[in-house]
Parts: C-alpha cells; structure tokens; sequence
C-alpha cells in the first residue's frame, strides 16, 4: 500500500452571503492562503519568514497536484499524491446552487460521494486497488464536524466506507461546540447556521445516542491514534466581527473556539499559538503545516507524560501545613516541543501565558483517592510525530528534538485564604531544557537525553531508564520538585 494517499481539504464556516460570496471565488477555499513574520538574525539585522501556504508546500514538498484541469474540478487524472478542495459551500452561492448552505449531514453525504468518485478515478475496477484505496481528511474548523458526521453517524456511511479514511487532520475544530460569553449557542439560534454548534444539534447529526454532556467523542466509530487535533491559543490576534468574537469566546481560546472545546477524546493534539484564521491564522502557518505533514507521512510517535513524585512548598507554607492548617493550591505544567535544528516553528507549546499550560490540583496528582480517582491523573504534555526521511531532524538514524519542560504554582490557600504573609506569585518549582535523542534498533530504542539549561546539548547525556513500554527520565530541582517524563516511541504503519 502507498504511503501517501488523496488528500480532501474541506473548508471551515462562513457566516454571512458576502462571507459565502467571497470563499466560493477562491479555487482553493483559502488552503493557498500563507504568512510572512518578520524575525531577526544573530547580527539583529531584519529578514522575512515566508510560509507559502500548506497548498504550495504540499506540492514543493511532496509532489501533490491539485485536481483541477481546464476550468474543471476533478478533471485530470487522479494518483495518490492528488489535493482535492472540497467546495460544498458553492451550494450556497446562488450562482452555483440554491443559495442556500448544506446541513452538515447534506455536506457529510456529498463528502462520502467525493470520496467514492476519487476511488473509482484512482482504482478503477482493479479489485486489489479498491480494497487498499484510502485518502486523509485535512479540515479547518466546522470542515472536522462535516467529517466526524461522515464517519460517526450511521445513516451517513457504513464501517466499509468509514475505512477508506486513513487520517483526519483538524485545524482549531469545535469539536464540542462553540461558547459565547461562556454558554454553548443555542440550538434555536438558526440564523448563519450558527446552531450547527450547539452541542444538542452535533450530537443528533454526530449519531450519539441522549444528550451528552460533551460531543467531542468518535464513539468507537473511528480510530482516535487516527484522528489528529491542532488547538490555536492566540485570541488576541482574531479580528472576525471587528474583535467582538475574540471577547465573547475569552483568553483561553482562539479568538472562536475555546482550547478546551477544540480537541477530541483520546486523540493525539498539539497547542500553537495561532489564532482561529486571519493574518495570524492557525491554517496558513508554517506550525500547522509541520504538524500536519508529520501526522499525515511521519514513521514515528512520541508521548510525553509528566508522573509527578514530589510538589515543595514554600517555607512559610509548609510550615502552615506542618502546624495542621488546610493548604491548597494547583500547578500548571509547561511543554515546548520542537525538532533539533529548526527555528521557524514548534510542533506544540502549552504555555502559561498563553492560557494552554496544563492545570492539575494537588490531590489529582497526590492523593487520588481524596479526589476520587483511581490513579494519579498524570499530565499528558506532548503527543508529536516525526518523519525520520526529514534532515532536519535526524542525525544519522538517531532522531533529535527538544523538550521544554517547566512546572510552577498558582497561588497558595491556607485554610481558605489567600496565603499573603509571604506571597510570591508564579513562582517555577522546576524549570528545565531536555535534548532527546532516539535512536532505532530491530525492536527497540536507545533513547539519551541531556538537560541543557546549564551544559551543552552536544554532550552524549544519559540513558534513560526502560520499565515496560515506557522510559523515564528523572526531573528535579533544589526547590525539591521530583519527578519523571515518561517517554513512548512508537513505529507507526
């Protein structure tokens, strides 16, 4: 079987007839859109970042075409390495349909009919190339409903159907719906078709059975390892509604999708710092890309899980607790990934400041059983793929990348209160900088690590410790924090 196949980009909301007007005169529905950043060299001279487009980068990197041939959509021959724009918004556009939008079920079934129409153009009657037929999903926004549809609900497709889907990719999707000012829209709010994200109505065109709480489930329909989630942070920098969405949808958010709305369950996710679209859009940057192509061709899985063993307290604080008052407080934990030797994007960075760190309380990660749980509820910092064929991360067979690791505190309560008699806030309890270096062998891995804050990266460092399926690396600061990050590798096929 090929490893690559068709990629079907399918296109997020657009609200108003001008906003409609305007993406059905884009051949591409803005996957050619790109970005160019203004960054600064070792001598503080000025020179231009330019990011093409996920479009161009696909075909200067990996040989795709589009499918379009004089003036025509899917009109050329198709092969494995075929992009294909998904248009289901020119129904909407009364010079090319009714003028009016597609419910997502209608747009779910147009998109099980494309699928089948690239097979058929592909494969032809070959029955050894019908059974291996399958093509990635690459969604921006409501595009991931309009492909959990397809592969959830079952009056849309059947489980053959489902498997000709090998991945899906989703960009800043409200994959539980959409908040204004905190509340899920309601689903009488028809106007624009905005209750398309009202948790009720997903659930019912996502087939899940009742009134769910969350809809951000595959439900057992579709592989999670399969299903890949890219989080924008950065709700500042979203402009749509002259800057009345990036208030109502808050900080912890992409200017429309709250962070903790935009993933789903089980599923692998990265955090960007990118905002929903726009000039500082979480699809036009060279961040979104490189996850993107990783999780599409990449032959490697990294998982990062930080088991915490020890939290230290302020003097002050422990000596509070140690007289038997009540102490509470929770922590945020930090993670930068990026693959060794790049400087023009991250693969994932959950950060403080960005509102996309990691929270857990004390007893979650201490005591449990106190908070109800069965286990620790350890922090999972990282899922990241990598592509062992990319230079620029590789060094002989051993693949290299950086991990920027940080775990601090948030305010201290002491019976009740606010600790003030020695407040220091967002103090770091443990703050850190790890090189990783994996090598493969016939069934296993050599995996070396080297902490960087304060010796070089070039050292060989240590190796860490194997116990199961994972290895450990220890953590640990003079504060005292103790800890492990426990790493998983895995070949994928």
């Amino acid at each position: 079987m090929s490893l690559y196949h068709p990629i079907i980009y399918v296109r997020g909301y657009a609200m108003t007839a001008n906003e409609i007007a305007d993406i059905v005169s884009m051949p591409y529905m803005g996957f050619n859109l790109g970005a160019t950043k203004i960054r600064q060299s070792w001598d503080g001279a000025i020179y231009k970042q330019v990011f093409e487009s996920p479009m161009v980068r696909l075909m200067k990197d990996y040989g795709y075409t589009d499918a379009f041939s004089d003036g025509a959509e899917v009109d050329r021959d198709i092969t494995h390495k075929t992009l294909v724009i998904y248009r289901y918004y020119d129904q909407a556009d009364q010079d090319f349909g009714e003028g009016k939008p597609l419910s997502i079920p209608a747009a779910a079934l147009q998109l099980r009919d494309l699928i089948l129409n690239i097979r058929q153009r592909l494969c032809g009657d070959n029955p050894e190339r019908l059974a291996e037929f399958r093509v990635h999903l690459v969604a921006h926004s409501m595009g991931g409903l309009v492909c959990r549809c397809l592969l959830q609900n079952g009056g849309v497709s059947i489980p053959s159907m489902r498997k000709m889907v090998d991945k899906v990719f989703t960009y800043a999707t409200p994959h539980n719906g959409i908040e204004i000012a905190g509340i899920n829209v309601p689903a009488f709010l028809g106007l624009w078709d905005i209750n398309n994200f009202n948790r009720e109505t997903m659930a019912d065109y996502l087939g899940l059975d009742g009134r769910p709480e969350r809809v951000d489930t595959l439900d057992g329909k579709f592989d999670p390892d399969r299903f890949f989630s890219l989080v924008g942070t950065n709700q500042q920098d979203y402009s749509a509604a002259k800057g009345v969405s990036k208030w109502l949808a808050g900080k912890m958010s992409d200017g429309l999708v709250a962070i903790e709305n935009a993933s789903v369950q089980g599923a692998p996710r990265a955090f960007v710092y990118r905002s929903h679209s726009g000039p500082y859009g979480i699809v036009n940057s060279e961040d979104g890309y490189q996850n993107m192509v990783r999780f599409l061709f990449g032959d490697v899985r990294v998982d990062g899980v930080m088991d915490v063993e020890s939290l230290p307290l302020p003097p002050s604080v422990q000596k509070a607790r140690q007289e038997g008052r009540r102490v509470r407080a929770s922590y945020y934990f930090e993670a930068t990934v990026s693959p060794r030797g790049v400087r023009s994007f991250r693969l994932t960075e959950r950060r403080r400041e960005t509102f996309s760190a990691v929270l857990r309380k004390f007893d979650e990660l201490m005591k449990p059983k106190q908070a109800g749980l069965d286990s620790a509820r350890s922090p999972v910092l990282f899922s990241t793929f990598l592509d062992s064929s990319k230079i620029t991360v590789k060094r002989g067979r051993t693949l290299v990348m950086t991990v920027e690791l940080a775990v601090s505190a948030t305010d201290y309560f002491v019976d009740g209160a606010l600790w003030a008699e020695q407040r220091v806030e967002g103090e770091y309890l443990y703050r850190d900088t790890l090189t990783l270096r994996m090598t493969p062998s016939a069934d296993d891995w050599n995996l070396r690590y080297v902490t960087t804050d304060e010796q070089w990266s070039e050292r060989d460092g240590s190796k860490a410790r194997r116990e199961g399926e994972n290895y450990l690396i220890p953590l640990s600061s003079k504060k005292g924090f103790q800890g492990n990050l426990r790493i998983t590798l895995q070949h994928r096929t």
